[in-house]
């Protein structure tokens, strides 16, 4: 027998100016239980994540928590008020009873001492601050809002597996796609103020999605042909059996009423870089290049080429001089030592993550025009700045919104407007995925793909990295950058490892850091060259048999789902088979992992 729910919400509306933000939505927390709640930017998910956490109070709702529950909530921009050090803000999550160790660890393991004045913190500090407070208690229930904003790739692997070990309930809301695909179990989807939920995680709820705008525009096109039938009828028969009439009339009535109330989907964004003139072959070359601050080094003895049309992902821990190398390789700064050398005709856009650009009392328009009219141009072409604004989803109203009172998911929209109008033939772009939704996500990932420049970017998102990136450029500490071909996944591959958090030596609390271990490039580098056994023989020998057989299940499944009429007439039989792919997919993806881990370890064994 199911245990009870520790939460249960019902019946949630809420209403700010005219448009209800949430008009009948649900949420049910069952102990252990790992739900993404999902939706658009603006679709009131961190709302009713406050309102599962008791901290608003809506228009209406039936709110029910199982006596004794204790629930953490972690806020975007939590309120440090009150507090002279981390460990001060970390232990008053702490109830009589709980481990104080715990909140002492956790800060240690996201790299704080507990002695940093949370008056001046980072982005990132404050984010890991929080984190330790959140989840220092062990609460039943965790509300995550965006945990992985301002982490670095070492934070969130790190959070991820102190996730996957938790006993907590977990409700997370985060753009990040591998994130929610790693820890999910269910996914709750708030659309148009309305919440839907399929007991699948989030790998899943994409096909799902899009099978039901499907069916739901296909429900809207029999309504409107239904109208235009009675319509029809209205001029021409109803002087006949008139107290028939009557109430076909009302009937009529009725359609157009559901017509007018139904609330279509938010528009999708129209991302598309104005493209400046062609550059040269040549973007940038660094041969030999250093870079130190102090005695800490950025770049050591680094020689690389950028060329025209190449895709540069660079990672590393926050701290290991992203923004130093960008500004190296751009020709911002100059080098210590070595030879800088920039190729010609180049016409950058830099997307600066602090959105340093953005002035807060500014207008929308204002940022988009610098001031000067109505008008924006885009592509060689004047367009109006309003109709400019729409392909970025802002509403005509908020062109004359000051910056001050947009959301961070808006703010992100509009400096990606304000770059991609700008005649480019290199974009430089750090962090651009942070506070987007993943529709956005999609779009901007589309347009680099068809950008016919060149790309430099600086991401966290795994997945992102994967989707845009032709190479990746790795801290591997004491200021060497090595390059890898491929994505962030062919990264891990080719290496071996992850990215490692950034090591000072002695910590602010005095403790002595483990040394990072010895690193050499890729070619010095990789898996362990052992031998392989019979075991590992067979399975190279037989795994692309089985690679094959999925890949001609997935194949099958996708044909099963490509039905548009599949989930009106069977929704179980749609669930199951999206629930299959999801799985086939994942399976398929270890299957290659493991194929390629195995076939780099035979190769360097020379045969």
């Amino acid at each position: 027998m199911a245990a009870p729910p520790l939460l249960t919400l019902q019946d949630v509306a809420l209403t700010f100016g005219g448009t209800p933000l949430i008009e009948r939505a649900e949420l049910t927390i069952a102990p252990g239980e790992r739900t993404c709640l999902v939706g658009r930017n603006g679709s009131g998910k961190s709302t009713l994540m406050r309102i599962a956490a008791g901290l608003v109070e809506p228009d209406r709702a039936v709110r029910f928590v199982q006596p004794g529950t204790t629930i953490r909530y972690l806020a975007q921009e939590p309120d440090f008020s009150g507090f002279e050090t981390t460990q001060a803000f970390a232990e008053a999550g702490l109830a009589p009873g709980d481990d104080p160790h715990r909140a002492r660890y956790l800060l240690e393991s996201l790299g704080l001492s507990g002695s940093e004045d949370p008056r001046r913190l980072s982005g990132g500090e404050a984010r890991r601050t929080a984190l330790a407070q959140a989840l220092a208690p062990e609460p039943d229930i965790l509300l995550l809002d965006e945990p992985t904003n301002h982490l670095d790739l070492p934070a969130i692997e790190w959070l991820e597996s102190e996730l996957k070990r938790t006993r907590s309930a977990l409700v997370l809301i985060s753009h990040d796609r591998r994130f929610l695909s790693a820890l999910s179990r269910a996914t709750v989807w708030l659309d148009r103020g309305v919440t839907r939920r399929i007991e699948q995680g989030f790998s899943s709820f994409e096909a799902w999605r899009d099978a039901f705008f499907e069916e739901e525009e296909r429900d809207k096109h029999k309504l409107d042909r239904k109208i235009a039938d009675e319509e029809h009828w209205l001029r021409y028969g109803v002087t006949a059996r008139r107290k028939r009439n009557v109430r076909r009339l009302a009937d009529l009535q009725n359609l157009r009423k559901q017509s007018r109330e139904h609330r279509r989907p938010v528009g999708q964004a129209v991302l598309t870089a104005s493209e400046g003139a062609a550059s040269g072959t040549l973007i940038a070359e660094a041969k030999h290049v250093s870079k130190s601050y102090g005695e800490r080094r950025i770049v050591h003895d680094l020689s690389l080429r950028v060329l025209r049309g190449d895709r540069l992902g660079i990672v590393g821990p926050n701290g290991a001089g992203k923004t130093t190398l960008i500004n190296l390789l751009t020709g911002a700064v100059p080098p210590d030592s070595g030879e800088m050398r920039l190729g010609t005709g180049l016409n950058m856009v830099h997307l600066d993550q602090a959105r340093a650009v953005l002035e807060p009392s500014a207008t929308v328009t204002e940022v988009l025009t610098g001031g000067r009219g109505d008008s924006v141009t885009v592509g060689g072409r004047s367009r109006h700045v309003i109709g400019y604004l729409k392909d970025f989803l802002f509403a005509p109203e908020q062109a004359r919104t000051p910056v001050s009172v947009l959301s961070g998911g808006e703010r992100n929209r509009l400096l990606i407007a304000r770059a991609l109008a700008q005649p480019s033939n290199l974009l430089v772009l750090d962090e651009p995925t942070n506070d987007l939704d993943l529709e956005t996500l999609d779009l901007l990932q589309e347009m680099l793909g068809d950008y016919a420049g060149t790309l430099i970017l600086v991401s966290h998102d795994r997945d992102f990295l994967d989707r845009v990136a032709g190479t990746v450029l790795v801290s591997e500490g004491e200021g060497r950058w090595v390059e890898y071909a491929g994505g962030y996944t062919d990264m891990l591959n080719q290496r071996g490892r992850g990215v490692e958090a950034r090591s000072d030596g002695p910590d602010k609390a005095g403790r002595e850091r483990s040394e990072p271990r010895e690193r050499t490039p890729r070619a010095e580098a990789g898996p362990a060259r052992t031998k392989l056994g019979f075991k590992e023989q067979h399975e190279l020998k037989t795994l692309p048999g089985r690679m094959a057989e999925l890949e001609a299940g997935i194949a099958k499944l996708r044909e099963v789902l490509s039905d548009p009429g599949l989930y009106g007439r069977d929704p179980g039989r749609f669930q199951k088979a999206t629930a299959m792919l999801g799985a086939a997919e994942t399976e398929l993806a270890a299957a290659e992992e493991r194929w390629l881990t195995l076939e780099m370890q035979r190769e360097s064994q020379g045969g």
